[in-house]
């Protein structure tokens, strides 16, 4: 139903490589200021010169916003992790939010722009549908329910140093998910294995089991580096032996899409619940102090002073 066919064996071998080499350079970017001065700021500046010399191979405006606006988030995170900017100027904390929120719009607009493509566009074939415009509202909520970025700080953990935010828990990463997976699935159709799959897990599986509460700074080191991949070597997963293509049946693009929906609407009603119980300010307030998951990551503050 989801895929043309098949995925075969060399497909997910990729996948597996995909995986494991973003989560190992992410894992590095953690390591030290010096890792992360080499992955986000050199290597690019290297890059850059044959990415505009690429140019008309890598033609869509999407493309281009992606890798500099996950790298600079990726910079600006390094400002919370290893300096004592932020402390000294709490509205430095709004930088994380604002930057997430950006990336999303970006792809927001992308989806409404495929809404109205039948046929190839920038080498890829594209249906689009009522369902990007669904999908496209998804992205919307899930903006609308980025919070408690008011916690965010930075801590030393064993050999990393990570930005943690201790409100954005195991839902609103999961609705997070989802929405992007549709937002591949229905745009990215000859990527959505790589980009839509092993892209997603490798920052989601990290902020779930080993290095909790700084999934946001997983996910754009990470898309960084993918991005920088993708910007480098533009045809590899989208014509090639490699790529696995959508089944371009409007049922699974509505229900990718539908998922998406209805996910970020339950993140929407439960944060309504629980601004209301306990009249909290979402400006303002983190709204999960109360439960364990916050809390886990939370303590981390007083274990491990940032500075």
């Amino acid at each position: 139903m989801f895929f043309a066919g098949t995925i075969p064996w060399y497909s997910w071998l990729m996948f597996a490589a995909v995986l494991g080499g973003l989560m190992g350079l992410n894992e590095l970017s953690r390591r030290s200021k010096n890792w992360s001065l080499l992955l986000f700021v050199a290597v690019p500046v290297l890059l850059t010169p044959y990415w505009l010399y690429m140019g008309n191979e890598v033609s869509n405006w999407f493309v281009w916003v992606k890798v500099y606006s996950a790298l600079a988030g990726s910079i600006g995170f390094m400002v919370i992790r290893f300096t004592t900017f932020a402390d000294r100027n709490k509205w430095f904390l709004a930088f994380p939010p604002l930057i997430l929120a950006v990336n999303i719009l970006e792809a927001v607009l992308r989806e409404v722009q495929v809404a109205s493509i039948n046929g190839v566009s920038d080498g890829l074939l594209l249906m689009g549908g009522t369902w990007n415009y669904v999908n496209a509202f998804a992205g919307i909520l899930n903006i609308v329910t980025i919070c408690g970025w008011v916690g965010i700080y930075a801590v030393t953990r064993k050999n990393s140093r990570d930005m943690i935010w201790p409100d954005m828990l195991w839902f609103w990463i999961i609705a997070y998910d989802l929405w992007n997976f549709a937002y591949i699935y229905n745009c990215l159709t000859a990527n959505v294995l790589y980009t839509g799959v092993a892209l997603l897990l490798s920052c989601t599986i990290p902020a779930l089991w080993w290095a909790k509460g700084a999934w946001l700074q997983h996910r754009a080191h990470t898309l960084a580096f993918w991005a920088m991949f993708m910007m480098t070597f533009p045809y590899l997963f989208t014509d090639s032996l490699f790529t696995v293509k959508v089944s371009y049946e409007p049922s699974a693009m509505w229900t990718v899409s539908m998922l998406s929906l209805l996910s970020n609407i339950g993140v929407v009603v439960y944060q309504v619940n629980r601004i209301l119980r306990h009249k909290l300010n979402p400006l303002k307030d983190e709204l999960h102090t109360d439960l364990k998951r916050y809390r886990e990551v939370a303590q981390l503050r007083e274990l491990a002073p940032a500075h």
